[in-house]
């Protein structure tokens, strides 16, 4: 009696086949040509990205070695060995040390010493982060001056052999918070400033795991539902 292939095993096969980066909806269209009684679309999505190394949430096939890299949102192709072996090697470090998740969302209530108003600036959560690392066994290495604008990780830090570095964002008041303009309202709304927030975040993020790769790249972030947005819509 045959065995159906499974849609792991389809994904590859179709995967296989290809030349270059294709997009998500090549293979969707793909398997409503040849197994359409297999797979319902959201199924042939969640496993497309379940079979990527390089995107923020497969604990759905944790147990399974990926063998895609997402290039692009919905544009995939095959990864590579160097690819796969850094994706090991970083998975082998997740097992022997407590994991770092890649967004760290800051409490949504202010410290009794910041200002309630504007508890969410970007040194206000920075400060939290650091009190909440150091509460948890992890030495600091390095804080950035985010008051005067210093360039470089806001935050590193080290435990049993892992270092994390984390870019870290407040959210945008309505208001100028210091110089000429301070008090003044600000032309830009807080959620499309947040957006663009945001974007420097992943860039910054991004850049950290090209010149350290065997650190944990980190984005932190105070827990508000235009970021938790702009989150889940990466994730896509």
């Amino acid at each position: 009696m045959s065995t159906q292939p499974s849609v792991w095993d389809l994904v590859r096969q179709f995967a296989a086949a290809q030349r270059g980066t294709w997009k998500q909806e090549e293979i969707v269209s793909w398997f409503r040509r040849h197994a359409p009684e297999q797979a319902k679309d959201s199924t042939v999505h969640a496993h497309v990205r379940g079979a990527a190394w390089n995107v923020g949430d497969r604990s759905q096939f944790s147990g399974r070695e990926p063998f895609l890299t997402r290039v692009d949102t919905g544009w995939f192709r095959l990864a590579t060995e160097e690819e796969l072996a850094r994706w090991r090697e970083g998975a082998a470090t997740s097992a022997a040390a407590s994991e770092v998740p890649m967004v760290v969302q800051a409490i949504d209530e202010p410290p009794v010493e910041a200002d309630r108003t504007d508890w969410h600036t970007e040194e206000n959560i920075q400060r939290l982060i650091v009190e909440g690392l150091r509460s948890t066994g992890w030495t600091i290495v390095r804080i950035a001056n985010t008051a005067t604008g210093e360039t470089g990780i806001d935050v590193v830090a080290e435990r049993n052999g892992e270092t994390v570095g984390i870019e870290v964002k407040g959210y945008p008041s309505k208001t100028y918070a210091r110089g000429a303009k301070k008090g003044q309202p600000k032309r830009t709304a807080p959620s499309t400033q947040a957006a663009h927030w945001f974007s420097h975040a992943i860039l910054a993020a991004m850049k950290l795991r090209v010149a350290q790769p065997s650190w944990q790249s980190v984005m932190a972030f105070p827990d508000f539902p235009r970021y938790r947005r702009l989150y889940a819509a990466k994730r896509r």
